[in-house]
Formats: structure tokens, C-alpha cells, sequence
């Protein structure tokens, strides 16, 4: 997880992906520009739905947004990244990293989506 610059309570890296790179380029872009993380993205744990105060426009007055989560199996942690000086990046238990939690969605990703998908994993099933 990592720390945000505008407030307190941790979140995932996520962010907006450009018109030239997939949903999961962008996610995997994302990880490496805010937590300095790189590794191979494993499955779509599923589409959560939030409100952004910066994303209000005429189109959206209510700023709302969709995050697509993947899972990240981390293979690499980066000494430097884009955004080191301004978040930090720190490992927990998942129980704490949903005490944790900034948002309601992201708590809800962590400890259904991906507790989910993981007991699958390991029950070796397909997901």
C-alpha cells in the first residue's frame, strides 16, 4: 500500500490510463510510478465504482469513476521511483491493511476481491 499526499489512510496506486496503453498497462504503470513496485499482473479481481471530486465535469457532475483491480505479483520493489518524495510504500497483513484502508471501495477490493481470488488460488482453482 502506499500513503497519499493529500490526506491520511493508505490506498492501492491507481490513476488514469492514456489513450495509447490498456487498462492493464495502465495498472501496471501505475504501480511502478506511486509504489515503486514492478511485477506480472495476474488476474482482474473485479471493477469498483467511486466518487472523485476532481473528475466533476459536465459529463459527470457527480465525479463518478471506475477502478479496474488486478492483482500484482510483486517480483521486483525499486530503490527509486516517480513518487518516492511524495508517498511511501509499506507492506502489511491484509487484516491491517484493511484497518488501514482510505476508502470504503478499496477496503471492499482488498478484503473481498482479493481474499477471494487468493483462496481460489490456493484451492487451485481456475479464477
Amino acid at each position: 500500500m502506499i500513503s497519499s499526499p493529500s490526506g491520511p489512510g493508505l490506498l492501492f496506486p491507481k490513476g488514469g490510463w492514456e489513450n495509447d496503453e490498456t487498462v492493464e498497462e495502465a495498472a501496471k504503470r501505475e504501480a511502478v510510478e506511486e509504489a515503486g513496485v514492478r511485477g506480472e499482473l495476474m488476474d482482474l479481481l473485479g471493477y469498483y465504482y467511486f466518487k472523485n471530486k476532481t473528475q466533476q465535469d459536465e459529463f459527470s457532475p457527480e465525479g463518478s469513476c471506475k477502478a479496474a483491480i488486478f492483482a500484482l505479483l510483486v517480483k521486483e520493489e525499486l530503490d527509486s521511483w516517480p513518487e518516492q518524495n511524495m508517498r511511501v510504500r509499506i507492506w502489511l497483513p491484509i487484516s491491517e491493511a484493511g484497518e488501514r484502508c482510505r476508502h470504503a471501495w478499496m477496503k471492499d477490493a482488498l478484503l473481498n476481491g482479493f481474499s477471494e481470488w487468493h483462496e481460489k488460488k490456493v484451492a487451485g482453482e481456475d479464477v
